[in-house]
């Protein structure tokens, strides 16, 4: 086998070369991030060119900062803005709604990282969600609409459990917003069935459709996990998945279950990425998450 590059191999070239040409605003540096690029606000804008966007009611938008201009053309256009969960609540996002009759000020304050926090609305797992377009920030990205993200796999995690809640299908568009240099060729045997594809790339100065043939995650790694839980007879009352912090919170009915359901989860690991299962801290001694 030739030695190639690997999908680490491309994310710390991005990495170091916009941390070398200085291409990036805070935070710095941009290692182990989805970069905040220069120019992100202008090509976040450029969401608006898109017909999908004209035709959406309910856009998701990761709580990245490059995304912040995404999230704010999502509020001006009056559309429905949600957010993976950012602390432990039910249900997998949250609505950003921002005060009646918002100034473009105010607006964009909710758009930004304070705002995804303060003006935010918990929506529960059974909402009738149907995300129309949502909006994923990438390290790494190809004109075929491969995507690349920071690499700790969970992008899938939550695309699946979307994919589950009835709340994305084919028809949900997926765009990302890249500095130009992030877009560059993938080799496609490196990306898995569990990899999250784009369909737009929007960059400082191009609009790019990917036309990408490859089919969207169908929630491979959720389905692994449920699986794993039920064959180590560790199956929860309920999980609540929490999309920024990247962790799913299981809970069980007494302590004692939770004891063993911890012992069970030991040496866990899917597709790779191994599972860290601990007892929550707080959580009145009756849960515990893994990460």
């Amino acid at each position: 086998h030739s030695p190639r590059e690997s999908k680490w191999d491309i994310r710390q070239k991005v990495w170091d070369y916009i941390e070398e040409k200085n291409l990036a605003n805070f935070p710095r540096p941009v290692h182990n991030r989805i970069p905040n690029f220069k120019g992100a606000f202008a090509a976040c804008a450029k969401v608006l060119e898109l017909q999908a966007f004209t035709h959406t009611s309910e856009v998701k938008v990761d709580p990245d900062k490059p995304l912040e201009g995404a999230r704010l053309a999502v509020l001006q256009a009056r559309k429905t803005l949600l957010v993976p969960t950012p602390r432990l609540r039910t249900g997998l996002f949250n609505r950003i709604t921002p005060p009646e009759g918002a100034s473009k000020e105010q607006l964009r304050i909710c758009s930004s990282s304070q705002g995804v926090k303060d003006f935010s609305v918990p929506v529960g797992l059974d909402a009738k969600i149907k995300i129309d377009l949502m909006v994923v920030g990438s390290v790494a990205v190809s004109e075929k609409g491969f995507r690349i993200g920071k690499g700790e796999g969970f992008a899938d995690l939550e695309y699946g459990m979307m994919a589950s809640m009835g709340a994305v299908n084919e028809s949900t568009v997926v765009v990302t917003v890249v500095h130009d240099c992030q877009v560059m060729d993938i080799p496609e045997d490196l990306m898995g069935s569990h990899d999250l594809t784009v369909d737009y790339i929007l960059t400082p100065t191009r609009v790019i459709k990917t036309d990408c043939q490859f089919p969207k995650p169908r929630g491979i790694i959720w389905n692994k996990l449920k699986t794993a839980l039920r064959e180590r007879e560790a199956t929860p009352l309920r999980l609540t998945w929490q999309g920024a912090q990247h962790r799913a919170f299981l809970d069980y009915s007494d302590p004692h279950a939770a004891d063993q359901a911890l012992e069970a989860l030991q040496g866990l690991a899917l597709n790779g990425h191994s599972l860290q299962a601990e007892l929550a801290k707080s959580q009145r001694g009756d849960k515990f998450y893994n990460d």
